[in-house]
């Protein structure tokens, strides 16, 4: 069983998924922020894959992304670095970029790469359905990896249950139609989440974009299976430069 189906059928409720960005503070942190996001109890990690016009992100990551760049990080670098995460880091991963630089890589050489390494799943925010139904969909099953879609408040109902009758992971529900960063609440976002609820759809859901306090984190956690934190724990990184302290001072934030 892939990792991912499989944490979702031990655990349906306050899931917690954590984006880094690889290569950021520093281009060799990307197996030190695996170990210790699993070690201080987190369930899933996204990593991030650094791309020059990252078009989904605000400026926190997108700021990560650019120095991640500047140190010197790749994707053939990230894959040496993942050479052996299976033997301490045992979570599900799943790789989130951006399609241009998958492309350039040659899309079934990621495929194996991810497989080879242990990786269990792709994000890719601006892949096409269309284009993963008739292209990419039979290579991902081919090398047992996920693919996870985003869907936002103005998603429509037709793409959305398209969504869920093609993939079988987790579906990211993103909070709003804006792009990530952080925020007090998710007050105007009840009727968002009940509607996606009501659906009844196959799949479970993870929110993410704006989470970075208990009153998030709690909001979330009660309309889906648990929430994904990307910008506030690169602020952390940020303000720490070290990734233990980053991460007890990101779960500390998410206790106030």
């Amino acid at each position: 069983m892939n990792r991912i189906t499989g944490l979702f059928a031990e655990k349906n409720k306050n899931i917690f998924s954590v984006y880094f960005t690889a290569g950021f503070p520093n281009l060799e942190d990307t197996l030190p922020t695996l170990q210790a996001l699993q070690k201080n109890g987190v369930d899933l990690v996204e990593i991030g894959v650094p791309f020059s016009d990252p078009m989904a992100d605000g400026i926190v990551i997108q700021d990560s992304s650019h120095k991640a760049l500047q140190n010197g990080m790749s994707i053939r670098k990230l894959f040496t670095q993942l050479e052996k995460v299976r033997e301490s880091v045992h979570i599900p991963l799943i790789m989130m970029g951006y399609l241009n630089p998958v492309l350039q890589f040659g899309f079934e050489d990621f495929c194996a790469e991810c497989s080879r390494v242990g990786v269990d799943g792709m994000i890719i925010p601006d892949l096409p359905m269309a284009d993963f139904l008739n292209e990419y969909k039979t290579i991902a099953q081919k090398y047992n990896l996920e693919f996870v879609f985003l869907i936002t408040p103005e998603t429509s109902e037709a793409r959305i249950r398209e969504i869920d009758e093609n993939t079988n992971g987790f579906i990211y529900m993103v909070s709003s139609a804006a792009v990530t960063g952080t925020q007090s609440s998710f007050d105007g976002r009840v009727e968002y989440f009940n509607r996606i609820n009501a659906m009844n759809l196959k799949n479970p859901r993870l929110i993410g974009f704006g989470i970075s306090n208990k009153a998030t984190l709690e909001a979330v956690n009660k309309y889906a299976s648990g929430a994904i934190v990307g910008s506030a724990f690169i602020k952390t990184l940020n303000e720490t430069g070290d990734v233990d302290e980053a991460v007890k001072l990101l779960l500390k934030r998410l206790s106030e």
